[in-house]
């Protein structure tokens, strides 16, 4: 995602590259501070709502169940009680039966909680059992459903949000020796012999010299904080970041609809305040954790002269919504409750309709969201000054709506163009219509199309996607429209007109503006967007050659790369570390030495389809070793980034850390996760499902690349790059993709019935197989084409 920009920056000029005052162990001190804060804010919460994983209910049982043996004259404290009882003060003999009872209610306090206890060690124990990611798909062992029953019954019957959250294990720091190897592994097959060398001393001289000490540190950390990385992540790689937001730490996510989809939202919010949303499982066995959920609403990126801070609010009963250069609070509850869909309708309608203008420097004041973060932070204190109300209506609003007064989304004249300019605006939009500060902002279209703006740093894509999928299918199939179109319900005449913010802005901030501004628009005008669905097969074939879906991708992105560029390059992919206590992200490094072999295979002649068809095999496998690898702790960088960071702190010089903090990100990929898919009917309605996101390029001269698997049948990929770079260009990697995944396809002709046609007078001169579906071979249920429907929203 985003987040590979942020890290290539991580120790260049307008990235952390600041001087870490304070001593390391101080930081780590405050880092697991601030952990234990976290966790005993939310302990008073979660056992009101019975999350932990019993509720008060269930003391009274216990406390009763004690009484009434002591009715019939048993002791199951074992004298325990009687020994609380000589503790407590001696009240009188008119007071003896008081003294029981209360004997009694602190043993059965006491029992309550070593239970309970019990209960999280055990589901923390069980929770780091990893053994099941190791076994092939489909095949479950003993071992493996035994230790999926023990969760299920430690787990408890009700399951909400955050019922795992305590017991879920700690990230695991991996041995020093091992992420050396593993990344000297990653580096052989983009560095010369005569490089890698180079790099390899460098790897020896720093576990000789400083690993061991640096390791230490992080070992200390991992026992006292509740993650040894995520917090330093957050900091050093987003908040430190003094870059641009727009298009460096954002991301876009696709999908008529204000009332319905304001509405929906905040339904979500709700649902997520009483954690009835149910936590996610891998692979339908392991809880993830639930910890990014909590910034969802109610979160501003604040700017900082040297590092932004995130500021969360409790709650906020407005959303902030901009509309051709003004800005409006809109009150979305009312004395009794949430506002209804059609209310909100009206409150937008009166937006849209009011024809006051913008006030001066007004209409282009949220350019300064997109403007280097240091820059836009010296603004922001005059600002805090002269209009510290309109301000604070902003940043402390639930979430920011944009309506846009242009129209976007698939059109059926000009399908392919349309798609691109779509990603385009919710992407970078015109530099001055998004207020890039904010956790998220949604954006809706003159047309009715809709889609989100995400801030990065505050959570992961699968966070956001998951509260975009539930806007979705409530927005279409729960809430729904009246037949002329409205949301359904009844306006209320009674509601205040939305509040008109009025920003006192001096003459000297139009300068700021306009710098802010003319930025924007250069950064925006220089993103290369294109999108494209990609119809010929997807999951469901790829699930019957018995491959990952995502390594087969993966590969043939590889494949699809260095027919581009004609050489191999590091690749960065998006794990998560969600099994652990507040874990994020790990890098995936795809480019391996099996997949350039299958790469070099596919591009000799000379090879014939099974060599290919085993080459290609075996770079899946390897992938999907170093998937599960990252999944499971045992990745590279977070690693390597945690250490370079003690070595900051330390004022320690290491050639080989600054050797790896040097590596340009050339490919940057993702996979966006439908992850509630029975939310939805693809099928049968297409225009209801998010065709996924995208984001900005890693490198000036790379590409950044997601994909999303659309029912059983499609993929729809998301390529950005940069139009100022000579060597790349969205349009001509898409094409490279398209045929590479053909190419691929085609080594599986016995299996699965395809054809090749290559060897033909055009493609012989490039030396690539060229593949493709046969129509008349494949039996698979062909999807309908952009032309046919409109299945992206």
């Amino acid at each position: 995602m985003a987040e590979a920009h942020q890290a290539v920056s991580f120790m260049s000029s307008d990235g952390a590259d600041v001087e870490l005052r304070g001593p390391v162990l101080q930081d780590i001190y405050l880092s697991g501070l601030r952990s234990w804060k976290r966790h005993l804010s939310r302990l008073w919460k979660d056992l009101l709502s019975g999350v932990l994983p019993a509720s008060p209910l269930s003391w009274l049982f216990l406390f009763s169940a004690i009484q009434l043996a002591c009715f019939l004259q048993l002791d199951p404290s074992l004298g325990l009680m009687e020994k609380i009882k000589e503790l407590l003060p001696d009240w009188g003999e008119q007071h003896h039966r008081l003294r029981g009872l209360l004997a009694a209610a602190l043993f059965a306090l006491c029992l309550w909680g070593a239970l309970i206890f019990t209960l999280h060690i055990a589901l923390r124990l069980l929770l780091s059992y990893h053994g099941w990611l190791l076994e092939p798909h489909g095949a479950m062992s003993s071992a493996t459903k035994t230790w999926l029953a023990l969760v299920r019954i430690f787990s408890g019957r009700r399951l909400m949000l955050f019922s795992y959250q305590r017991a879920l294990p700690r990230q695991p720091v991996p041995s020093v020796q091992d992420t050396v190897l593993k990344y000297l592994e990653s580096v052989r097959p983009v560095l010369s012999d005569e490089d890698f060398d180079l790099t390899a001393g460098l790897a020896q001289e720093f576990l000789k010299l400083q690993a061991s000490l640096l390791q230490w540190y992080l070992r200390l950390k991992s026992w006292w904080a509740a993650n040894y990385v995520s917090d330093w992540w957050e900091e050093f790689v987003y908040l430190r970041s003094r870059s641009p937001l727009m298009v460096n730490s954002n991301y876009y996510l696709m999908a008529a609809r204000a009332g319905n989809a304001v509405h929906a939202l905040l339904l979500y919010r709700h649902r997520l305040k009483c954690q009835e949303i149910s936590p996610t499982l891998l692979m339908g066995m392991r809880p993830l954790c639930s910890a990014q959920y909590e910034r969802i609403f109610n979160t501003t990126r604040v700017p900082g002269v040297q590092k932004d801070h995130l500021r969360h609010l409790r709650d906020s009963q407005h959303v902030a919504v901009l509309h051709r250069g003004r800005f409006f609070r809109v009150g979305t509850h009312s004395p009794s409750g949430l506002l209804s869909p059609r209310a909100l309708e009206q409150q937008f309608q009166r937006i849209l309709d009011d024809p006051s203008p913008a006030c001066p420097h007004e209409e282009h004041l949220a350019a300064l969201t997109a403007a280097p973060r240091g820059s836009w932070a010296q603004v922001r204190q005059t600002l805090e000054t002269r209009a510290a109300r309109a301000l604070e209506a902003v940043e402390g609003a639930a979430f920011f709506v944009s309506l846009d007064p242009e129209p976007a989304g698939l059109t059926r004249e000009d399908p392919a163009a349309s798609l691109d300019a779509y990603a385009h605006a919710l992407l970078a939009g015109r530099g001055h219509d998004r207020w890039f500060d904010k956790s998220f902002t949604l954006i809706i279209f003159s047309n009715g199309k809709l889609g989100l703006s995400v801030e990065h740093s505050w959570a992961d894509c699968p966070i956001s996607g998951h509260m975009w999928e539930f806007t979705l299918a409530t927005e279409c199939f729960q809430l729904g429209y009246s037949a002329d179109g409205h949301c359904k319900g009844h306006p209320d005449p009674a509601l205040p007109q939305p509040q008109r913010l009025q920003w006192d802005l001096p003459d000297q901030i139009h300068q700021s503006i306009s710098l802010a501004l003319r930025g924007a628009k250069t950064l925006s005008g220089n993103i290369d967007c294109h999108v494209f669905p990609f119809s010929h097969f997807g999951k469901s074939f790829i699930r019957h050659c018995h491959l990952s879906s995502d390594g087969f991708i993966q590969m043939a992105l590889q494949l699809a790369h260095f027919r581009d560029r004609g050489q191999f390059c590091l690749t960065y992919q998006s794990a998560m570390t969600r099994l652990f206590l507040e874990g994020r992200t790990e890098t995936v490094r795809s480019c391996t030495r099996e997949a350039c072999s299958f790469v070099r295979a596919m591009e000799d002649k000379e090879k014939t389809d099974p060599q290919c068809l085993t080459l290609f095999r075996a770079a899946v496998d390897k992938h999907q070793a170093l998937l599960k690898a990252a999944i499971s702790g045992q990745g590279v960088d977070r690693h390597l980034f945690a250490l370079c960071v003690v070595s900051r702190f330390l004022h320690m010089q290491s050639p080989f850390l600054t050797q790896v903090y040097s590596e340009q990100w050339q490919l940057s990929t993702s996979q966006i996760p439908i992850q509630q898919m029975h939310l939805f009917d693809v099928h049968n309605y297409p225009d209801y499902v998010s065709s996924g996101g995208g984001f900005g390029p890693a490198d000036d001269h790379g590409y950044g690349v997601s994909y999303i698997f659309m029912g059983d049948d499609a993929i729809i990929f998301h390529i950005s790059s940069k139009k100022s770079s000579t060597k790349t260009d969205s349009h001509r990697l898409g094409q490279h993709i398209e045929d590479a995944l053909l190419d691929v396809a085609s080594l599986f002709q016995a299996g699965q019935r395809l054809q090749c046609r290559f060897r033909g007078s055009g493609e012989e001169d490039s030396g690539h197989r060229c593949g493709f579906l046969s129509s008349k071979t494949v039996d698979f249920e062909t999807p309908k084409t952009p032309a046919d429907s409109e299945p992206f929203q």
